[in-house]
């Protein structure tokens, strides 16, 4: 097939890379512009164009899309698809209308669940034990298209958002190839609009922890809000950033959430909601590195019944 390809990070990589292994005619790749990045806020290429640009496939990054120069460049390509994965711009009716078999969407959660920006995050943070993506064609709505097919996949008692996003985009490649190969024998299937639940973006905000719940849903936040915002608490205000931790059902001692009911070796316990305790395994004080809690002991020297937060 003759396709345009719009993706932006890391995740949409495999998709594009088994469209070119599969031999379709990749005519343009469309993505966000270089954005700043690093200390020396350097313009640095998207991951989707570093990958094009190695395999001389053409690119173009418009910083605005609903322009009638973009329509023009995009109706230029004359392609029998488009596909897009996380290009990072809700794409106008007429870029929908103007392939011959529209927009193909590969989204990381099993539709109608999970519709928005961040739902391999939410689908961490709120408990699921399954999850998977769903290939669909692109319509005015927010991930309400109609859906082509789906794969499932488990997700992992101690898997991050990071790492579930990496296995998730494989799987998602491989869907996006079964789609195309079979477009025309694929009957797309309507969304259950009564099942759907929203993903939202996620927000600096969503990362600060709340001592007050319990240590289960303290740990997923942990998983669930990697890389960014991270779950963070603060200890005499000052950000602590949790990279690692585990769930104690019942423990004694403490008199508020919050508290350090444990701090030595490296045991670091904190007292959560409903009798629950979190044990901090990694860490990261603000302006310093990862570490073990047993470093960062014995570096901050806290002491049972200090209170974070």
């Amino acid at each position: 097939m003759r396709l345009i390809f719009m993706g932006t990070p890391g995740a949409a990589v495999p998709s594009l890379r088994r469209c070119v292994e599969d031999g379709h005619d990749v005519v343009a790749v469309w993505t966000q512009p270089d954005r700043p990045s690093g200390r020396g806020n350097k313009l640095t290429a998207s991951p989707v164009k570093q990958f094009a640009l190695r395999h001389n496939l053409p690119v173009y990054q418009f910083a605005k899309i609903k322009t009638e120069e973009a329509l023009e460049v995009f109706a230029s390509h004359g392609a029998d698809a488009s596909v897009v994965v996380a290009y990072g711009r809700i794409l106008p009716l007429s870029f929908l209308q103007t392939p011959l078999n529209g927009c193909i969407n590969v989204h990381f959660s099993l539709l109608p669940k999970y519709r928005g920006a961040a739902p391999v995050n939410w689908a961490i943070v709120r408990g699921e034990t399954r999850t998977g993506v769903t290939t669909m064609r692109i319509d005015e709505g927010l991930d309400t298209g109609a859906i082509l097919l789906q794969r499932e996949t488990e997700i992992g008692r101690e898997e991050t958002a990071p790492q579930l996003m990496n296995r998730l985009a494989e799987l998602g490649a491989g869907a996006l190839s079964d789609t195309l190969n079979r477009i025309d024998g694929i009957e797309p299937r309507a969304q259950n609009d009564e099942e759907a639940t929203h993903a939202p973006v996620l927000r600096r905000e969503d990362g600060l922890i709340n001592w007050s719940s319990s240590a289960g849903e303290l740990e997923r936040r942990v998983r669930g809000f990697q890389p960014w915002p991270n779950a963070y608490t603060l200890i005499e205000n000052r950000r602590l950033v949790i990279w690692r931790a585990s769930v104690l059902e019942r423990i004694d001692g403490g008199d508020s959430v919050g508290e350090i009911v444990e701090a030595n070796g490296d045991s670091l316990v904190v007292r959560c909601g409903e009798g629950t305790g979190l044990r901090l395994l990694e860490v990261q004080p603000e302006t310093k590195r990862m570490m073990s809690a047993r470093d960062f002991l014995n570096g901050a020297r806290l002491k049972k019944g200090v209170r974070l937060g």
